[in-house]
């Protein structure tokens, strides 16, 4: 990292109707520099990215980029394309990839002429092997996005800005979907790109690699900035003293005795379009009162697990039993009538209904209660008291709560369907990355919630790819790889990591 200024952030301020989404937010960005930006769910950082790129025009201020010839010129704001032209790329939270094109095709994608009459993909291959050489980040090129794992998709996306020869890159949560190794890995790389004259700013909620790879620290609260710190001067009780307020409470898991059985899987197998999709024979027993992790990389079959557990897939063979009572027919009504409570991995995909408004989605599992409905016809009054309720109680920000789902932050989202699930107090929670895209407030929240169901005897499955996060809450640890559970005899970070890999031994 060098002393020269490469953007300039001046005044931002954006609204969105009756919310203030950032106010006055003034920052710079160096050459060769990695700037961490931090902030509560809603806090802004995304809005803020997202008026730099063009995909919002600011109501006020203005944004300064340095050109070609070194001098400071005005961005043009509110134009994607302006953005891409001075050297910005962008890297969203969610992928932005068509899942039936190869990687190489959603890399040229958007970057040629629509009236070119031929696309010179060799020229094309050849540039982005120079960048999977240079940057250290591979991607198989002539597979269907669709069918590469989640970390190999993040490297697409990184590659897709890449090849439009940036320099400042914009990365919205790049390792949320990464397992710690993968993560390790991304950070590495791109430390070789800035030596380079790569410009970085990244979102992220994970402190641990906010203090191990970036050089600055900004902060915003509350749509504001609250202030910078050099990354050399922080640590996590002051970053977190700059996000809340205060400090975060820490939760320990303290030892309980299980109680009995409250999901069995006997002999149960499901086909998917590969065998990282499939599981074949699987046996799993979770009880009340107990944590039980299932860690792994993503791909492995996490998704086929979950998808039986939510109702979402059926078994080909086997057996599944909730409270000692056998389903007979796997459907996610039928295992919510059972007390099964559900976060998904894709809340936006399966966790609401992105039209119907805030309060909709909190009652939508429950639509049978008599509490919001009366032979047939919904109680709006209570049902709008009751959503009014839980947003303040789980601190869900957003246009209020008749505004559609969608237009929440995806933090924000994810506090809805907590709110849903842990009202509800289910038999057994499915809790599937179930702090993916918090902040460190909200996912100590998560923690605390989820302890406080297994102390009243809940039985919870935690599926999710933050080591610390399995360690620390787990009471029983499997590891899933290549679709098959192993049971883990080891609370080791690295032993773990060997047995995420295939290493039985």
């Amino acid at each position: 990292m060098n002393s020269q200024k490469i953007l300039a952030l001046n005044g931002l301020s954006k609204t969105f109707g009756s919310v203030i989404a950032n106010h006055n937010v003034s920052l710079d960005l160096y050459r060769g520099e990695v700037l961490a930006l931090l902030g509560e769910n809603g806090a802004g950082k995304t809005t803020l990215m997202n008026m730099i790129f063009g995909h919002y025009m600011p109501d006020s201020g203005s944004v300064d980029i340095e050109d070609t010839s070194g001098a400071f010129v005005p961005l043009s704001l509110g134009h994607p394309q302006a953005a891409i032209a001075a050297g910005i790329g962008m890297v969203h939270q969610h992928f932005t990839l068509a899942e039936n094109l190869d990687a190489l095709d959603n890399i040229m994608l958007g970057a040629e002429r629509l009236n070119r009459l031929r696309r010179n993909k060799a020229a094309a291959r050849g540039k982005v092997k120079d960048i999977m050489k240079e940057s250290g980040l591979s991607a198989p090129l002539t597979v269907p996005v669709g069918q590469l794992t989640v970390g190999e998709r993040q490297r697409v996306e990184i590659l897709k800005a890449l090849y439009r020869d940036v320099k400042i890159l914009v990365l919205d949560e790049p390792t949320a979907v990464l397992t710690p190794q993968e993560a390790d890995t991304l950070f590495g790389n791109i430390g070789k790109m800035t030596k380079n004259g790569l410009s970085v700013i990244f979102i992220s909620h994970k402190l641990r690699e906010v203090l191990a790879f970036s050089h600055r620290i900004a902060v915003l609260r509350h749509g504001a900035k609250v202030g910078e710190i050099a990354t050399s001067q922080a640590d996590e009780r002051k970053i977190a003293r700059m996000m809340v307020g205060s400090e975060t409470e820490e939760h320990t898991r303290k030892l309980m005795p299980p109680g009995k059985p409250i999901l069995c899987f006997e002999k149960v197998s499901v086909s998917g379009r590969s065998r990282r999709e499939s599981l074949e024979c699987i046996d799993l027993a979770v009880n009340e009162c107990e944590i039980l992790g299932i860690a792994g990389v993503s791909g492995n079959g996490q998704t086929a697990l979950a998808g039986l557990i939510s109702g979402m897939l059926r078994p080909n063979t086997g057996n599944i039993f909730v409270d000692g009572v056998a389903v007979k027919d796997v459907r996610p009504s039928v295992m919510v009538d059972a007390g099964v409570g559900r976060i998904p991995e894709d809340r936006h995909r399966d966790g609401i209904v992105g039209t119907m408004s805030v309060a909709e989605n909190m009652i939508i599992e429950c639509l049978d209660d008599q509490a919001v409905q009366r032979r047939g016809l919904l109680k709006w009054d209570t049902i709008q008291a009751q959503a009014e309720k839980m947003t303040v109680k789980y601190d869900v920000r957003g246009p209020g709560i008749e505004a559609p789902a969608q237009l929440l932050s995806g933090g924000n989202i994810q506090k809805l369907i907590l709110a849903r699930v842990f009202e509800a107090k289910p038999k057994l929670i499915l809790a599937n990355q179930p702090t993916r895209g918090l902040d460190m407030g909200a996912a100590a929240d998560v923690a605390k919630r989820l302890l406080e169901a297994r102390a009243r005897g809940a039985g919870v499955v935690l599926i999710s790819e933050d080591l610390d996060e399995i360690l620390s809450l787990s009471d029983r640890i499997m590891v899933m790889n290549d679709g098959e559970l192993t049971l883990a005899k080891t609370r080791d970070r690295a032993e773990l990591g060997l047995l995420m890999a295939g290493d039985a031994e």
